[in-house]
């Protein structure tokens, strides 16, 4: 008997799916608190959440038979996903289920906010009849700044195209070509800020988007500019936006999320007229959460069954057996893509990975699927996993060239990865080391011993004395311990890369000293 708990509330239609599977149990027990779930969960097979069940690491260790978590929603903030990837278990999303409701609602977030509907509604229930104090503007040849160009963010620019609306986009990883399919002219992000009428986010919440649009971004929009967020709380910063209206340096907001949820009382968010405020309601239509529910029922099933596993965030396609072998493989092809999406500058176009040594004689698929879920991520963050990395990719324009070679190189096993962008060309090569963890081996033609994990200093720099006394003497001073140092050069005297595995994250005041100090060409922070 295979025993699933299911312990947020799933709608019927997915429930059905679940249960109608022979030889499954199905308890539905909602509203557990963490120690009573921490309790039962040894007994199960399967646990199916949705965001109100956090599955902690102390709940994840004390599941004995757990092989299957499935989330009916898009985000895993609330799975502790290395955890779980340690016990072995598959965690599952549904990052398609809710995409047309929540661009839908950003719609209407931007019809509400241009005419004012939620001000006037109120006002009209108080008995009052003000037209002259809610005078709107039309969508109809205004600009929409869209962040981020995934599946919802181009369901929005579909539905604002319909408006008569004109689309600027940023999105590092879509390509001009993509981009001109969909019909939005691809910009960077200051200039969409500059140029955008409304702006609206669809971006993940990560290192790399955490307060997107502050003081800064706020300081060169247009003076009657909107803002729309139904992604994720903190890609805007609340004080900053709230300042910035205040000053009547934008003309208003319409919020889905927040950086705190609920959102507190005493949030000077709710004091302000011309920001329109909703509770989290993006994914909250009757279809969606009916389609997350069939879904993430689907493929818990699937999983179970041995029929193949589909939106897994934390495991590739292959049977146990054959994943022992390459699992190494898979850990450094995801560090090198990390990695190196880091590292090159420009809009990535094409990528050729090829495969030697021994290693070429295994199953590649999901080293491929690794590697490119490891260049999304700082990007998309937990919208990409193994299954979705290859498919996200190639939709955004980006070529992927696999080659087995059996030319004899430097390294016994080595992925070595040339990527293209609209401004260079980069080619990056990874290996084990004895103990199999994974090595940056070469960076073009400069060879290097970097350790993919942590925070690192990537520097650029002339091969001079003293450059690295240099760093440790102004690293020290700010309290930064350095845990490991790698150097690479091609010729004395000439262009050299010194690369710093540090303890502590370094601020940008930091790296600005640094790329000042005497013979250093560039530096770049790099969190993997």
């Amino acid at each position: 008997m295979i025993k699933i708990l299911v312990s947020d509330p799933l709608s019927e239609e997915g429930l059905r799916i679940l249960k109608s599977a022979e030889n499954f149990q199905v308890d539905v027990k909602t509203e557990l608190k963490p120690d009573a779930l921490k309790e039962i969960i040894r007994d199960y097979d399967a646990l199916v959440v949705r965001s109100a069940t956090k599955v902690t690491k102390d709940i994840i260790n004390a599941a004995d038979k757990l092989k299957v978590i499935g989330r009916a929603g898009v985000g895993l903030d609330n799975v502790d996903l290395e955890a779980a990837t340690q016990k072995g278990i598959i965690v599952m999303n549904t990052p398609q289920g809710n995409t047309i409701s929540t661009a839908e609602h950003t719609m209407s977030m931007i019809l509400a906010l241009s005419r004012n509907i939620p001000q006037a509604n109120a006002s009209v229930k108080k008995g009052e009849w003000k037209r002259s104090k809610f005078m709107g503007v039309e969508l109809y040849n205004k600009i929409l700044g869209i962040c981020g160009l995934g599946r919802i963010g181009s369901e929005v620019a579909k539905r604002a195209k319909s408006f008569g609306m004109k689309i600027l986009a940023y999105d590092p990883y879509l390509s001009l070509g993509a981009a001109q399919e969909i019909g939005v002219e691809l910009v960077e992000l200051e200039e969409l800020f500059k140029r955008s009428d409304y702006i609206t986010v669809h971006t993940p919440l990560i290192i790399e988007t955490k307060y997107m649009i502050s003081d800064e971004q706020f300081a060169i929009m247009k003076k009657d500019v909107r803002i729309i967020n139904c992604a994720r709380g903190g890609i805007i910063n609340e004080a900053s936006l709230i300042n910035a209206i205040k000053q009547g340096r934008i003309a208003g907001a319409a919020l889905d999320v927040f950086e705190n949820e609920p959102l507190l009382q005493e949030s000077e968010l709710l004091k302000l007229d011309n920001v329109i405020l909703t509770p989290h309601l993006g994914a909250s239509t009757e279809e969606a959460q009916v389609n997350v529910a069939i879904e993430v029922a689907q493929i818990v099933v699937d999983a179970l069954l041995n029929k193949g596993i589909r939106n897994a965030a934390n495991y590739p396609c292959v049977e146990p057996e054959a994943y022992k072998v390459i699992e190494p493989y898979v850990n450094l092809a995801e560090r090198l893509g990390l990695f190196s999406c880091q590292l090159v500058e420009g809009r990535t176009e094409e990528l050729n990975i090829t495969y030697s040594g021994d290693i070429s004689q295994h199953e590649l698929t999901p080293l491929t699927m690794a590697l490119i879920k490891g260049l999304l991520t700082p990007i998309l963050g937990e919208t990409v996993n193994f299954i979705n990395a290859v498919a996200l990719a190639k939709g955004r324009g980006i070529k992927i060239n696999e080659v087995k070679s059996s030319k004899e190189e430097e390294f016994v096993n080595l992925i070595q990865l040339e990527i293209k962008t609209d401004k260079e060309t980069k080619r990056i090569s990874g290996t084990l080391s004895s103990n199999k963890q994974p090595r940056i081996a070469k960076i073009d033609e400069y060879y290097v011993e970097i350790i993919p994990v942590g925070e690192l200093i990537f520097v650029q720099n002339w091969d001079r004395p003293g450059i690295i006394g240099n760093l440790g003497t102004l690293l020290g001073r700010h309290n930064i311990n350095i845990a490991a140092m790698t150097f690479g050069r091609q010729s004395a005297g000439g262009k050299a890369i010194s690369v710093l595995s540090v303890d502590a994250p370094v601020s940008a005041e930091i790296l600005d000293k640094i790329r000042k100090t005497d013979n250093i060409l560039s530096v770049k922070e790099m969190r993997l």
